[in-house]
């Protein structure tokens, strides 16, 4: 029952209604059909699949509201959970922030480019292809692939009716040297497990891990970086460029509490903060990541322009806070996209005379919202650039940095490439700063 049809989802959202006595009512039904296979020291640890669906329940007296769940989807258990959503309802509070329901809208049909879809038997072919590789090269794999299929429904009293599906599948791999002074790091994710190629990814991380063994300690301070998509993003909103788009909230702004806050009062929308060539957008019809069609309340989401050549074009407007202030509401996107060039990693490095190259960024934390300066420790493979090629691996390093600063420090823009349903490219960075050395490999 994990996947049903917008057909079979919307006649059982229209029963659970029918049984509401509220003054609102919203239900949204959730459900997935998930493999996933882990393994370290080159031997699988896990593996497993599930099929869940779920069904909450949101009914409203007033501004009073109260949700209930259930994944038991009989008369008698759809009844019980309205009846308890009802009863939590008039138990709770009204709500300062009260909008009521949206009622019918129109929302856009993400492209589906799945033509596959991982079987048991592909996940572990994935698995032992990354395994026998470096088994074969005396390193030491663990890595973790999962994918499958999803779907969300929606539907309240107001006339709202909304139902999408996709496919997606992540992969990623650490591989580490025998001696453990080496190590890698590879991720990907798709749309379509067709295109996704985890023997390939394994030698990447193979090679970066053979590659960084015998790691230097070098002085800490300013340095030109070739930061990796993975260095930019892998992580969400504790990345740097997710905690930068995640940033660009209009109430934080606007109660003075993040970097978009302006002096005096009010928010910073229509200001140039970043070099012009930084452009990120948000499309839920591009065809690498296609994206949601609408928000957990059903608001739908469109192309947007978040920052056109430096310039901050959109703040994201809860539906509330857009109604307070008189704007329109935003449907936050599940992802963005940074417009880049035609480089690749290594032509990046071929035209750089001395810089460091980053893999990847991890315990990453953020230090101040307001100026938006983040810390963190290079991993899976730091190296030295001298003269277009790399020289020697160094040691991990501690950065403090603000991709606010980074991102007016461009020297270069790599070909974006897709990671955690966004599209990014590598970037070369001027002056990011490394404040100190770490012995973690």
């Amino acid at each position: 029952m994990a996947i049903l049809s917008k057909d079979e989802a919307q006649t059982l959202l229209k029963k659970v209604l029918s049984y509401s006595t509220a003054d609102e009512c919203a239900v949204s039904l959730n459900g997935r059909t998930m493999g996933n296979i882990r393994y370290a020291r080159n031997s699988v640890s896990t593996a497993g699949a599930a099929d869940t669906v779920s069904l909450a329940v949101e009914s409203r007296f007033g501004k009073r509201s109260g949700i209930a769940t259930c994944n038991e989807f009989d008369d008698a258990a759809l009844r019980r959970c309205v009846q308890r959503a009802e009863e939590i309802a008039k138990l709770a509070p009204e709500s300062p922030e009260y909008v009521p329901l949206l009622g019918p809208q129109t929302f856009l049909s993400p492209p589906s480019t799945a033509t596959t879809l991982l079987t048991a038997a592909t996940r572990a072919q994935a698995a032992a292809d990354s395994m026998a590789l470096c088994a074969a090269k005396n390193l030491t794999a663990a890595g973790f692939l999962d994918g499958g299929t999803r779907f969300q429904a929606l539907r309240n009293s107001k006339g709202l009716e909304a139902y999408q599906q996709s496919t997606n599948t992540d992969f990623s791999v650490t591989v580490r040297t025998a001696d453990g002074r080496g190590s890698g790091y590879a991720i990907a994710d798709v749309t379509d497990p067709a295109k996704l190629n985890a023997k390939a990814l394994t030698q990447r991380a193979a090679d970066k891990a053979l590659g960084s063994v015998n790691a230097k300690a070098i002085e800490p301070g300013k340095y030109t970086v070739i930061l990796e998509p993975a260095a930019l993003m892998d992580g969400g909103d504790l990345s740097l460029l997710g905690g930068l788009m995640y940033g660009l909230d209009a109430r934080s702004a606007d109660e003075g509490r993040s970097f978009m806050t302006k002096k005096g009062g009010g928010n910073r929308k229509g200001e140039k903060l970043f070099d012009e060539r930084i452009n990120i957008y948000s499309d839920p019809m591009n065809a690498e990541v296609p994206g949601s069609a609408f928000d957990g309340e059903g608001l739908p989401t469109k192309r947007l322009s978040w920052i056109e050549k430096g310039v901050v074009k959109q703040l994201y407007y809860s539906r509330f806070w857009a109604e307070k202030n008189k704007m329109a509401a935003t449907a936050f996107p599940s992802g963005f996209i940074m417009a880049g060039g035609t480089q690749s990693t290594a032509e990046l490095i071929k035209g750089t005379a001395k810089g460091i190259l980053v893999t990847r960024l991890w315990y990453i934390r953020e230090v101040d919202p307001q100026t938006l300066l983040y810390t963190g420790l290079t991993r899976d493979g730091t190296f030295y650039i001298e003269n277009g090629k790399i020289k020697f691996p160094i040691k991990n390093l501690r950065f403090n940095e603000s991709p606010i600063i980074m991102l007016n420090n461009i020297e270069a823009i790599g070909k974006p490439q897709r990671l955690a349903g966004c599209m990014i490219p590598p970037l070369k960075i001027r002056d990011f700063t490394f404040t100190s050395l770490s012995d973690a490999i």
